[in-house]
């Protein structure tokens, strides 16, 4: 009988596919980078198996996220107040983002993203969307919190 897959390491997996989809870069070729084959890489992705937290921190210098990435918009549930350390308070995520991979629209567009095979392209796609998000946080007051009803990408 095969062990279910931890619902957290399935959606850290699910994050490393949506960034690696993202920049364009293959199973193949980030297995090389970490010295795996591409069926671990694929074994990471679906949450069959857990990425140890060495790797993950090399997973994410190559991808070029923050570890904190991986745990970006964690389904309700799966992380609970109680859980956390006392009086260890992590800054709050930007009200505003909001996961594509988490809606129908979000994986049709990662979808359509994927077939995009120039990849200077795919490059200025992203680097686009980072300057818009940079320049919405840049926007918002310092006394004033983050809008949290954002929904479309456009400035």
């Amino acid at each position: 009988m095969r062990k279910s897959s931890n619902p957290i390491d399935v959606h850290v997996g699910s994050r490393l596919r949506l960034r690696r989809s993202l920049i364009g870069m293959s199973q193949e070729d980030l297995g090389q980078a970490l010295g795996l084959t591409f069926q671990q890489i694929q074994k990471y992705e679906k949450g069959i198996n857990r990425i140890s937290a060495g790797r993950l921190h090399r997973l994410a210098d190559l991808l070029s996220v923050s570890v904190q990435f991986f745990y970006n918009d964690l389904p309700p549930g799966l992380s609970s107040p109680a859980e956390r350390i006392p009086g260890f308070d992590e800054p709050e995520p930007d009200a505003a983002y909001i996961s594509s991979a988490a809606t129908l629209e979000g994986v049709q567009l990662q979808t359509a993203f994927s077939k995009i095979k120039d990849l200077a392209l795919r490059r200025r796609i992203v680097n686009f969307v980072q300057a818009i998000a940079e320049q919405r946080s840049a926007e918002v007051p310092s006394d004033q919190p983050a809008r949290s009803d954002r929904r479309h990408c456009a400035p």
